[in-house]
């Protein structure tokens, strides 16, 4: 397959309702903010990371489709096979611990190898010099964090149980009960933070330069594009709440270098209030300014205006 000759970049817009888009490890799995603003952040590794599940289910984990970055995969093993299939019936490459390439045209080799097979490091690049030696690849595509439009104010629900964890405490839970007292016992069985509802913002960088390196295809972009369009809809769970894409804004450069600053084409994609029927900038000084509580209580505007040459607005969602 031959690499992208196109550079992109695009803007993301995707909601949360009444759920937790990304927890915080640090912070007891507070949704992760920003302190300053109290706006609602997302990384960037979250999100590959359901970009990755979508092209694992759309291409059942085969190659050139396979993905390098998987829940109880070990990363040394993966290298192993690029040595396997470069090295066959030499007995260390299946015993040995640490495996390094014979020389630069190996190593070269090797390294493409991991890329023609793993949707992912062709894609996000990896570092894959972990004893098993593959290289390093710098990846495509790149993600930055998403941000919520507006500041989110996360609440913290407690939920119980009904059911004992020994006899113990279900015999004081009757006790309790005939005493009238139905409090007698400790229940909680954890918390949930939840986000009642947040629209984030998310921008991405397709470089064609560092495609030609790794083999991104046209067809790899395209699953790209599907992905970012339906990889919530295969991650739902009640402490995610609902999460939807809704907007995918993408710029196409017409020549590899591109052919405008991407922080020129994202100021066009404006993100306003709907109120009253008409589109109005975000304010929180305005009076009897209503609380967002579904994207249509927003209002997205692209200035299509004097484009610079060469560059193509597609709007995919």
């Amino acid at each position: 397959m031959t690499a992208i000759t196109n550079r992109y970049d695009f803007v993301l817009l995707f909601d949360v309702t009444r759920g937790n888009p990304n927890g915080d490890p640090d912070a007891g799995n507070l949704p992760r903010l920003d302190p300053e603003t109290n706006h609602g952040l997302v990384s960037d590794v979250s999100l590959k990371r359901k970009i990755r599940n979508y092209v694992e289910i759309k291409g059942g984990g085969q190659p050139p489709l396979a993905i390098y970055v998987q829940e109880g995969s070990i990363l040394n093993e993966q290298h192993r096979k690029a040595y396997v299939a470069h090295r066959p019936g030499d007995p260390k490459v299946g015993s040995e611990k640490k495996l390094n390439p014979k020389d630069d045209i190996e190593g070269r080799a090797i390294t493409s190898f991991m890329c023609e097979q793993f949707f992912d490091v062709r894609t996000f690049g990896a570092v894959m010099s972990t004893g098993i030696n593959a290289g390093q690849v710098r990846g495509p595509v790149q993600l930055g964090f998403a941000q919520s439009v507006e500041p989110i104010v996360p609440q913290e629900i407690s939920i119980t149980r009904m059911a004992a964890t020994t006899p113990a405490e279900k015999s004081q839970r009757a006790d309790g009960a005939e005493e009238g007292n139905d409090r007698t016992d400790n229940r909680t069985m954890g918390r949930k933070f939840i986000v009642p509802y947040g629209l984030y913002r998310v921008h991405g960088h397709v470089s064609a330069h560092l495609a030609a390196r790794t083999g991104y295809s046209d067809d790899d972009h395209a699953l790209l594009i599907e992905a970012l369009g339906a990889m919530f809809e295969h991650d739902h769970s009640a402490a995610r709440g609902e999460m939807s894409s809704r907007r995918l804004v993408v710029f196409k450069h017409s020549s590899p270098l591109g052919n405008a600053p991407a922080h020129k084409l994202f100021e066009r994609v404006s993100i306003g209030r709907s109120i009253d029927g008409e589109a109005r900038p975000i304010d929180r000084r305005l009076d009897n300014y209503p609380v967002a509580r579904a994207y249509s209580d927003y209002a997205i505007t692209i200035d299509r205006e004097g484009l610079p040459e060469g560059v193509e607005i597609l709007d995919l969602i």
